[in-house]
């Protein structure tokens, strides 16, 4: 019997404040706001959208690494409101290995209020309880200050540099790498 997780329907999670879903096609104006704002693409390999059809091709993005196996991207909606105010999830997962990358982004006006420490707690849960992956990995532009704060509040520890790992908007950039393993999150549960 195989230990991996399932792909079959996407997964709704909760959180205090939000509810993490599948992208739908009304969230498309949303998904634009947040993607279009420069701040938030500025450390990822993302051009600021400039059209519905970028965000288009975002959310079939989101549907293919679903349905090809290798991550999960949830919207994050605030319930009262039904606005998604950002995203986060999985990429490049290794069956193999069990291990994935993860990701996320948010609208800047939802900045420095917790929601990212708040919806990625909740994602790494269901990853190593759920999908029973061993390792959690997050490459991150080492001038990300506030990404790199969120991962160590997080528990991922700092593995090393990838030099000039990526070519992003014209220039070679170097990646941080983080990770946290199953056993470590555990020994969180139990402190």
């Amino acid at each position: 019997m195989s230990t991996h997780f399932t792909f079959t329907d996407f997964p709704v999670l909760e959180t205090d404040r939000f509810i993490l879903r599948k992208a739908q096609e009304n969230d498309c104006f949303d998904l634009f706001e947040l993607y279009s704002n420069e701040s938030v693409v500025k450390y990822i390999p993302l051009e600021p959208f400039n059209s519905e059809e970028d965000t288009k091709s975002e959310m079939i993005w989101y549907e293919k690494i679903f349905e090809d196996q290798s991550g999960l991207r949830w919207v994050i909606e605030e319930p009262a409101t039904k606005k998604v105010i950002g995203t986060c999830g999985f990429l490049n997962y290794e069956k193999a290995h069990n291990r994935l990358e993860i990701g996320y982004d948010l609208i800047p006006s939802y900045w420095r209020k917790g929601i990212m420490k708040e919806t990625l707690s909740t994602i790494i849960h269901f990853a190593f309880t759920k999908m029973k992956v061993n390792k959690i990995e997050a490459k991150v532009d080492p001038e990300n200050i506030s990404s790199v704060k969120l991962l160590e509040k997080l528990n991922f520890c700092q593995e090393g540099m990838l030099r000039e790992h990526e070519f992003e908007k014209g220039k070679y950039v170097d990646l941080v790498i983080f990770s946290i393993l199953k056993r470590e999150y555990n020994n969180l549960k139990h402190v």
